[in-house]
């Protein structure tokens, strides 16, 4: 049986920002999850034939003015439509870089996600404030937990 294929796409514009992303992959290609494909890609690359071709998605994204930022947007606006109908039932995961509270960001990515009939694993993953090196932590362990449910077919 191939492995499952795991999409991330994030938009890292910082060095904080890009440890987060690491973080997550670091989780995603955990030595405990044999049966996971990850494929990264910023999200100015990545397109609806990404999507298809993975059984789960974790989407990372600054809050920029209180929204997702443009490049992710663009993910979104180039992939909706050749998804919208092939891709239901996806579960999805979503992790965001907030300088205030990251609200705004996850109600638009949820709004779109909802859309498509995705399903989310878990709550977002708001890392807000000052950053911290927790963040890591929790971003790493979103990863893996993403993985392993693909890999047991929980998700």
């Amino acid at each position: 049986m191939p492995p499952k294929r795991l999409l991330v796409v994030a938009h890292c514009p910082s060095p904080n920002t890009r440890a987060l992303l690491e973080a997550v992959l670091r989780g995603a290609r955990s030595p405990e999850v044999q049966g996971v494909e990850v494929v990264v890609k910023p999200p100015l690359e990545a397109g609806p034939e990404d999507v298809l071709e993975s059984q789960g998605v974790i989407l990372g994204t600054t809050e920029n003015l209180g929204y997702m930022s443009g490049a992710l947007k663009d993910f979104f606006d180039r992939s909706y439509y050749p998804c919208l109908e092939r891709t239901q039932g996806m579960p999805y995961a979503l992790f965001v870089r907030a300088g205030h509270d990251g609200t705004g960001t996850c109600r638009a990515v949820a709004s779109i996600a909802t859309g498509l009939r995705w399903r989310p694993v878990q709550e977002p993953l708001v890392c807000r404030g000052p950053y911290r090196d927790d963040f890591a932590a929790s971003c790493e362990e979103l990863g893996l937990l993403m993985a392993a449910g693909l890999e047991a077919g929980i998700f």
